[in-house]
């Protein structure tokens, strides 16, 4: 836990510190040594201060490509320590998804519900969009309430936010009623600021360079979907 006093030992400094150091100078072996068993020592002293465990609420937003898989990789680490997962995915779901043959694998630890009907360009129907949207949360809100599952990943929910389907004021409400150990994942460019300031980890993928803006490369199988 960090001390907000003046005199408070500032970890992130002194490591940012040494590593300018190391970058910076010319070092002898022993030197190098030295500078690394410091940085050792300050890991260390955070770790030691460190809460054992949080369940935690988890933002991956921004206009970069990899919001869910990185999600993904998370429900991997937890199916592969035993967990109870479960999967939602909001606007995902006029097609069948390759990660859900994937994790068919998991059938005894995994839920995985596609809910929506594809982009909403796609559906051309708001109504019937915010319906999908309605039902997808009041089954999110079935595993975020259940302490049997350890991870909820909540797909594409900040479009949903962004399209107004979903009010960002009941999805806070929902997510206060999360057991202490559950973490719970909401991907999607676009979060409001709300959810953000009320997440422990946010995660914003920048776009720099893109295969279908940039080249005209459709979606591809393993890449895309």
């Amino acid at each position: 836990m960090k001390n907000d006093t003046p005199e408070a030992f500032d970890s992130d400094k002194e490591i940012a510190r040494v590593i300018d150091e190391v970058m910076s100078s010319s070092l002898s072996d022993e030197q190098y040594r030295k500078k690394m068993q410091r940085r050792k020592e300050v890991q260390d002293q955070r770790i030691a201060q460190a809460v054992p465990t949080k369940g935690l609420i988890v933002v991956n937003t921004g206009n970069g490509k990899g919001k869910t898989t990185a999600a993904l990789g998370m429900v991997l680490r937890s199916l592969g320590h035993g967990y109870k997962v479960a999967i939602v995915q909001f606007i995902k779901g006029a097609w069948e998804p390759s990660e859900k043959r994937v994790f068919s694998n998991w059938q005894d630890q995994l839920e995985f519900h596609a809910m929506g009907e594809g982009f909403t360009w796609e559906t051309q129907d708001r109504d019937r969009d915010l319906d999908k949207a309605q039902a997808a949360w009041e089954k999110s809100l079935e595993y975020i309430r259940n302490p049997d599952f350890r991870l909820v990943l909540l797909d594409e929910i900040n479009i949903a936010l962004k399209m107004g389907y979903l009010q960002v004021e009941q999805v806070l409400a929902g997510l206060a009623q999360k057991p202490e150990a559950t973490h719970v994942i909401l991907t999607g460019r676009g979060a409001p600021a709300a959810l953000i300031e009320r997440a422990d980890l946010v995660t914003e993928m920048t776009l720099v360079k893109h295969p279908f803006r940039d080249q005209g490369v459709k979606a591809q199988p393993g890449i895309e979907y």
